[in-house]
Parts: C-alpha cells; sequence; structure tokens
C-alpha cells in the first residue's frame, strides 16, 4: 500500500504541478464558454444585421401574392433600400425559362437571387429561392416570412376578413418556456436540464479521452526511455498500473472540479456578460442536483474512466513508438465516440428503446447513463444494472490490461498481434 502512494503521489504531482494543467484549469470554463456564447453571438448578430439586396420574385400563382411578397420585402426593417425587389408575373408554362433567365442574370451579377412561387406555394406552401445570399441564415429567414406573413394575410382576407385587422393580428411571436415535472413534481426548466445533461457528457467524454490519452503517452515514455525497467525492480507492474490510473484520475477530479466552481462563477455574472454582447438575457435555473444524483455521477465518471484508461495503458505498453500507439488505440477511441454519438438522439428523446439500450452498454454508459439522468428520472433499477454492468466490464478490462501491461512493459521490437496478445493474458 505504501508503494502504491508514492505511485499515486508522483503521478498526481508531476501533472498538477505543470503550466498547462494550471492554463487549462483556468482558462478551461472561460474557453468552452466562449465556444459556447460566441455562436450564438454570431448567429444572433448575423440575423440582427441581415440586408436584404436585389432579389427577383417569379411569380406563377396566377393570384396576387407575388405583390404582397414584394411588399413585404420593401417594407422590412432590414431592406436595403426603396427599390429593394422587383417582381415579374410569369405564366406556369414559361416558369421554366424564366428560372433559365434569372439564374443567369445572377451568374452575372445582375441581381442577388430570385423567388419562386408557383402553384405549389398557394396549395403546399412550399416556395423556393436561389441566389449567391442562399447559404445567409438571416436573410432567408427574412424572404421566408415574407412569404409566410402573405399566404396568410391572402387566405384571411379570402375568408372576408379585414386587411388591416389582418396585418395588426398576425404580427405576434409566441416564446414558449418548458417545464419538467417527474415524480417529484416540477422540476425547474426542461430546456435547462437539456444544456445540464449535454455539459456533463461533453465534461465527461473530454476528461476520459484527454487522461486516458495521457496514461497511454506515460506509459509509453516511460517504455521508450527504459524508465519502466528501473521503476519495476522496486514496484510490482500491477501496482504501477493502479497507482497512474488512480493517480491521473485525481488530477482529472480536480480539475473537474476547478471548472465546476469557476464555470458557476460565470454564471452568476452572465447577465452583465449578454447585456454587453447585445445577448437575450439567460432566466434559466438549472436543476437542483441531489447527493445521491451527485455521487452516481462521480461513480460513472470514476467507473468510466478506470475502464478506457485500463485500457489505454494496454495500448501505451504494447506499443513500441507513437506511431503504433496511435493505430492502436483508435479502436479504443472509436469505443469512446461512439458514446458522444449517441449523446443527441438520447437528448431528444430520453425515454427510447435506443437510449435504454446504450445506457446499459459499458462502453457508453458512462457518458449516456448521466444524460437520461439529468433529462428525466431514471428507474433506479436501470441506473443499479446499469452501474453494476460497467463494474464488471471495468474490473474485466483492468484484468485484461494488468497482464497485458505486465508483458508489455518490458517488451521491444514489433508490436504484438492479437495471438500474441492472447498468449500473453493466458500466462502472464
Amino acid at each position: 500500500m505504501a508503494k502504491l502512494w508514492v505511485v499515486i503521489k508522483r503521478e498526481y504531482l508531476e501533472r498538477v504541478r505543470t503550466k498547462w494543467f494550471v492554463m487549462v484549469t483556468i482558462f478551461g470554463p472561460i474557453f468552452f464558454g466562449s465556444i459556447m456564447i460566441v455562436p450564438q453571438y454570431l448567429a444572433v448578430k448575423g440575423i440582427k444585421d441581415a440586408r436584404l439586396g436585389d432579389i427577383r420574385i417569379l411569380d406563377a400563382t396566377g393570384t396576387d401574392l407575388g405583390s404582397r411578397v414584394l411588399i413585404k420585402l420593401r417594407t422590412a426593417p432590414n431592406a436595403a433600400g426603396p427599390s429593394l425587389s422587383r417582381l415579374d408575373v410569369v405564366a406556369p408554362g414559361q416558369l421554366a425559362a424564366a428560372e433559365t433567365t434569372a439564374t443567369h442574370a445572377v451568374m452575372k451579377n445582375e441581381t442577388r437571387g430570385y423567388l419562386v412561387l408557383d402553384s405549389a406555394t398557394v396549395a403546399k406552401q412550399a416556395a423556393r429561392y436561389a441566389g449567391r445570399n442562399a447559404s445567409s441564415v438571416g436573410e432567408v429567414q427574412l424572404i421566408e416570412n415574407a412569404v409566410q406573413q402573405s399566404l396568410l394575410q391572402q387566405r384571411l382576407e379570402g375568408a372576408g376578413l379585414d386587411p388591416a385587422r389582418i396585418d395588426a393580428l398576425t404580427k405576434i411571436r409566441v416564446q414558449m418556456s418548458t417545464e419538467k415535472i417527474d415524480e417529484k413534481g416540477r422540476g425547474g426548466s426542461a430546456t435547462a436540464n437539456i444544456i445540464f445533461g449535454f455539459v456533463i457528457a461533453f465534461l465527461l467524454y473530454m476528461s476520459i479521452i484527454l487522461y486516458g490519452t495521457n496514461i497511454l503517452r506515460g506509459v509509453l515514455e516511460e517504455k521508450m526511455t527504459r524508465v519502466a525497467e528501473v521503476v519495476l525492480s522496486s514496484v510490482s507492474p500491477d501496482t504501477l498500473l493502479a497507482g497512474k490510473v488512480i493517480g491521473v484520475g485525481a488530477v482529472g477530479l480536480t480539475q473537474q472540479l476547478a471548472w465546476v466552481g469557476s464555470t458557476a462563477l460565470l454564471w452568476n455574472f452572465r447577465m452583465a456578460i449578454m447585456h454587453k454582447l447585445g445577448m437575450p438575457a439567460m432566466t434559466l435555473t438549472f436543476p437542483t442536483i441531489s447527493v445521491a444524483t451527485l455521487a452516481i455521477l462521480v461513480l460513472y465518471f470514476l467507473l468510466g474512466y478506470a475502464f478506457y484508461a485500463s485500457l489505454f495503458a494496454a495500448v501505451g505498453a504494447m506499443a513500441g513508438s507513437q506511431e503504433e500507439a496511435q493505430q492502436a488505440s483508435q479502436p479504443v477511441i472509436m469505443l469512446l465516440v461512439s458514446a458522444i454519438i449517441f449523446a443527441q438522439p438520447v437528448l431528444i428523446n430520453p425515454t427510447s428503446r435506443l437510449a435504454e439500450i446504450v445506457s446499459w452498454l459499458p462502453f457508453t454508459a458512462p457518458i449516456i447513463m448521466p444524460i437520461r439522468m439529468s433529462v428525466i428520472q431514471v428507474p433506479w433499477s436501470e441506473i443499479i444494472g446499469s452501474l453494476a454492468g460497467l463494474l464488471v466490464a471495468c474490473g474485466l478490462a483492468i484484468w485484461v490490461s494488468a497482464r497485458i501491461y505486465r508483458v508489455g512493459l518490458l517488451m521491444t521490437g514489433k508490436r504484438p498481434n492479437l495471438k500474441e496478445l492472447m498468449r500473453w493474458i493466458r500466462y502472464a
């Protein structure tokens, strides 16, 4: 036990004393906050700053829909000028030729784009737009809103309603808030639960992959520099492996706690930050996490980390160079990436059969089950069963990795094939 503690202490202090650890721990929340806020800020700013240029409207509906859309575009707050767009009324049989002419006009920079209104627009609410600004979300949204409002007004006027009254009644926007209700009652904002679940999944994924690959590089470096031969003269391979996994895991927990504290501090100043950027204020109330739930989340992190860290350590022990380690670690990384791939479908429908299955699989459970626990009330039977399966898989991974580690740490030369690995596991 004394030797194990020495290895743990060495692995822990060796990493927390580095400048990179201090920088990532301090600036990590700022970086992650930036990649979440800056895209949203740019999207909001892009929509606000969207300006409609010269647009050609091809109206083949046989109604006054085109003129209605033209008026909406010219009177929009984002209109570029009084001569913004123009209307061409065409017969349905001449629409294809008109589109070809309009396409050539766009190619020659004579106009920015053209909007096609035909029988499908009236019957199925389907319109088409083509132009140089077709990838501009803000401008396309303005055109779509103009068509939608014009269609609605046309239908209401056809029903005998006053045009002025229609215009006053249709200019509304509903802001819907959502709230989760479970067995314990009302549980706060559902949107907040989704955001919290995504953050949990992202942190678990990043921590496991970062510190798992950290162990891989550490083992490979000790093997290539022959430091392992000196260390193994006084410490058993199993003790060295356990010390590495626990020591690096403690570094990960330390960083996680620092990030949680920094994130809480930034969250308290979110209103001032949003106001400074000209963005709508966040009024989300994050869900209250009980002590039991927090303990389960930490347990999933520890078991998931131990599962993947032991596999990365085994890869580092069997590889003889950085190139071999990168190739050999691909299957382990793909297992971890598969978990984050399922994160979005699970967030969208956490009660689906897919969500239940991937929350039971040992290589996806450390990330998927915390997501489900964040957004819905997961039965205790599922949580216990998932933890039991993960615990068994973790023990099996450690057992296999320890045997590969015991032999591979002192082996040099060509990377072993599958048959040789099975021989190592059998006789180690």
